[in-house]
């Protein structure tokens, strides 16, 4: 996150996140919070994309969303490929899988049942 970042609550971040989200066709949206659980982030949010394309362009679109609303410039990992993408926005991390990618890894069931110390 870069040094003349918009200062933005977690809960402000994760709600304009989810927005973007929706806005660009996301399926599966879950959201979970971290807070107790995870010194990472406060919230992390699992979403699909239809295909590879989808996947790279939800995951562009959210980082340029981000720079513009926030001054936020997240660490993206994995955009190239698009099978499962990593976007690092801080407070809040979003990872958007293929669902065969998604249904191989369960990454949600892995911190929903998580509780404080578990994780």
């Amino acid at each position: 996150m870069s040094s003349t970042a918009k200062k933005v609550s977690g809960k402000a971040l994760l709600e304009s996140i989810l927005s973007s989200l929706d806005d660009n066709k996301a399926e599966d949206v879950i959201s979970i919070d971290l807070k107790g659980k995870s010194q990472i982030a406060d919230f992390m949010i699992v979403c699909s994309g239809r295909s590879s394309r989808q996947v790279s362009a939800i995951a562009e679109k959210l980082s340029d969303d981000l720079k513009q609303k926030f001054e936020i410039f997240p660490k993206i990992e994995g955009k190239d490929q698009g099978d499962w993408v990593l976007i690092d926005a801080g407070d809040v991390i979003v990872h958007v899988f293929r669902p065969e990618v998604r249904e191989f890894y369960q990454l949600e069931k892995l911190w929903q049942g998580a509780g404080p110390g578990d994780a």
